[in-house]
């Protein structure tokens, strides 16, 4: 009957209209509510599904303030012994001005002018007033997911608010993270088809996920050269020794690289040649310096750490998983084709390269992501008179690369990815971090990241971490992350206009990254072959090929 259906509506914004509880305490950005516990159970029958959350832990509530309506997010709750009542706390997420004849909110934004006094009515959010609240204005904006708690409110990220000012994506192994992260860069490279996106894939999972819209690079065609590497970037590769011998290893080879470097023409034309300019030189020419160098040596002069170094350089030579970076076709000077390539200018309709880094020896993979991630910023600092391309890099599995020690191995890429996150964004570079152990990271590094994506964090260091990285208005989401579900996240920070919970978007089957867990029940039933596979298997290990 339609007169009842419009009889349960009108009763359902009467409902909606009622107080739900009161202010009874102001504190700044955080404050207290009591709330009823009888209107709570009466809205919790709603059939809308934010009125059905209103009150609860992750949820909104509104108060009136003058002609505006302020929104706070519930962070806690606690029974009150001598009213029976609700205490909740709240953290006040912004403002909106108030329709004359509806009451409805439009025009929201983040911050708060004037506090309610205590004593304010607090009324339940309903769905019209969250689409309000998550509206994406007219700035340049990718949808990702729907907003919690409701069904239809798209959850918007602005894009050039979090590539300006870099992001971070964290969640525990098995939440969707890979997936998650291909989602966001499908969505920024559909809206952007002539941008620069360059992302390091420790894993090999990327590449199946952006066949369509990207070129991947692995060791079979990334064709790196070698004297793109500056002095430290070399020492790393060729210097074995530590202590002081590494001292002595480290002036040695300056000394012969810069001499190799100058033997080329294009030295002649560079007035101050340093041992970190780009310029090719011969593996062949080092080897035969370093051998002149020892035969000078006078009698008190050791010629160790000649021996070391020349065999270093002779060792990776002659290893054929090297020649994807140290092969003598390399020699001639491609530094214009490599970064043209790398970074896609021009993208052609593909804008991300993926660098698969998979397959390259491990103890060589932090010198291949610094050099990327050097000629990144490098570029980027020698081209500001030019018109600006910005670039963004994604570095999967960050943990690794910008670890929270200062000691031992891979210090360069964690050097000059720190140096991105301070000042990349003066010059257009844009960091994407990746990463299941946030607490492993370097400290400072998650705080310059000026938008957060969290997927559920299992352990209580890592929640820490976050919790201390994030802004204050976000501490009501953040006691939810361990609760989130898969495929789940919350978002605060520059990219969104207040913090969120959202439910990403699937993605289609062929845009999806390859890191599916296997099924072992069902592989455990299929048998058969395992001859050619262990045959087939072998061999490729054996040529350390894929």
């Amino acid at each position: 009957m339609p007169g009842a259906q419009s009889f349960t509506s009108a009763t359902a914004a009467m409902a909606h209209n009622q107080s739900m509880g009161m202010v009874f305490q102001i504190a700044g950005s955080s404050s207290k509510v009591l709330i009823d516990a009888h209107r709570l159970a009466i809205l919790g029958q709603d059939e809308d599904p934010s009125i059905a959350m209103a009150g609860q832990v992750g949820s909104q509530v509104k108060m009136r303030v003058g002609n505006s309506w302020l929104i706070a997010s519930v962070r806690a709750m606690t029974l009150d012994q001598a009213s029976k009542g609700i205490v909740a706390d709240i953290d006040f997420l912004g403002e909106g001005d108030e329709e004359r004849l509806t009451g409805r909110i439009y025009h929201f934004r983040r911050g708060v002018t004037r506090y309610p006094t205590p004593g304010t009515d607090i009324f339940p959010v309903s769905s019209a007033d969250m689409q309000q609240i998550y509206a994406a204005d007219d700035r340049p904006h990718v949808q990702i997911g729907t907003v919690y708690p409701t069904s239809d409110t798209r959850a918007a990220l602005y894009v050039d608010s979090m590539l300006g000012k870099h992001f971070a994506l964290l969640g525990s192994t098995g939440t969707g993270k890979s997936t998650s992260a291909a989602l966001i860069l499908h969505r920024i490279c559909d809206l952007s088809p002539q941008g620069h996106i360059v992302m390091i894939d420790p894993h090999g999972e990327y590449g199946a996920a952006f066949a369509g819209n990207g070129a991947v690079y692995d060791v079979s065609n990334l064709a790196l050269p070698y004297w793109l590497m500056n002095f430290e970037e070399h020492c790393e590769v060729f210097v074995t020794s530590q202590g002081a011998d590494r001292t002595v290893d480290s002036d040695i080879l300056a000394k012969c690289l810069l001499a190799a470097r100058s033997k080329n023409r294009l030295a002649e034309s560079i007035g101050r040649l340093t041992v970190d300019s780009p310029v090719p030189y011969l593996l062949s020419d080092l080897t035969t310096i370093l051998q002149n160098e020892m035969g000078k040596l006078d009698k008190g002069t050791n010629s160790l750490p000649y021996m070391r170094l020349k065999t270093k350089i002779d060792e990776i030579k002659a290893d054929p998983r090297y020649s994807f970076m140290f092969s003598g076709m390399l020699v001639a000077d491609t530094m214009q084709q490599f970064i043209a390539k790398i970074f896609r200018l021009p993208a052609n309709g593909k804008p991300i390269s993926i660098i698969d880094v998979s397959a390259m020896p491990s103890d060589i993979t932090s010198t291949v992501v610094s050099v990327l991630s050097r000629l990144v910023f490098d570029y980027a600092i020698w081209a500001r008179d030019e018109p600006q391309r910005p670039i963004l890099l994604v570095c999967e599995e960050a943990h690794r690369y910008i670890p929270n020690n200062t000691t031992g191995s891979g210090q360069a890429v964690r050097k000059i990815l720190e140096r991105i996150a301070k000042e990349g964004r003066k010059y257009g570079v844009s960091l994407g971090l990746i990463t299941q152990r946030p607490s492993d990271l370097a400290e400072g590094v998650l705080s310059q990241c000026g938008t957060i994506i969290s997927m559920r964090l299992n352990n209580d260091r890592d929640q820490a971490f976050v919790k201390a990285a994030m802004p204050e208005g976000a501490r009501g989401f953040l006691d939810s992350i361990p609760a989130l579900r898969n495929r789940e996240a919350i978002i605060c920070g520059e990219g969104v206009a207040v913090p969120i919970r959202v439910a990403l978007d699937n993605l289609e089957e062929h845009r999806r990254p390859a890191s599916s867990d296997p099924s072992f029940t069902e592989l455990w039933r299929q048998s058969g072959s395992e001859n050619d596979i262990l045959e087939r298997t072998i061999t490729r290990w054996r040529s350390q090929g894929r």
